[in-house]
């Protein structure tokens, strides 16, 4: 994969108060990395719809990448980050956020959702770095692709799609004609 720029954003109130060591925005930062992302930003945020909010319009004006949170996608009463998510991005990717949650044993207490804001993709994970490493492994084979796309680039991630014309129940011919007509 060419290198393609992803910034990190940890959103905790014990990290920013400095009662907790942030542990899952190093860990995202550092799996990045080793994927071939240029972890270009690593930024911390307290918890709240506000400040992650403002911190996520900040890292997606004007970028072309991938902007992974951690954090706050749980239940307690400040984890809003799936919230000021939200408020960020233009489309969602919902089957970037299931997967992700289908990959963890406890991805079923998450809240995450991912989506596209302008040229860059936003993933929530958890804030534990043993689910951001599961969560962010679950679509790194899909996002080079998935970036490409919302940049708007065609026909770009080779081998990321397969034909459908071999697909099973694909059916040849004229595509206006239904199966039964072309005595299928």
């Amino acid at each position: 994969m060419s290198q393609v720029a992803a910034k990190v954003l940890t959103v905790s109130d014990g990290v920013v108060a400095g009662h907790r060591v942030d542990e899952s925005g190093p860990a995202a930062a550092e799996l990045l990395a080793q994927a071939g992302f240029d972890v270009v930003e690593r930024y911390v945020v307290a918890d709240g719809l506000d400040s992650v909010s403002a911190a996520l319009r900040a890292m997606v004006e004007g970028f072309a990448g991938l902007v992974v949170t951690t954090g706050g996608t749980g239940f307690a009463p400040r984890d809003l980050t799936p919230e000021a998510t939200l408020l960020v991005v233009d489309r969602l990717a919902p089957g970037l956020a299931e997967a992700m949650r289908a990959s963890s044993p406890l991805g079923a207490l998450s809240r995450a959702v991912a989506g596209i804001a302008g040229d860059a993709i936003v993933l929530n994970t958890p804030g534990s770095p043993v689910a951001v490493r599961e969560c962010l492994e679950a679509v790194m084979a899909v996002l080079p692709h998935a970036l490409a796309l919302a940049a708007g680039e065609q026909g770009s991630g080779a081998g990321a799609h397969r034909s459908l014309s071999n697909a099973p129940g694909a059916h040849h011919g004229d595509p206006g004609r239904s199966p039964a007509a072309r005595g299928g």
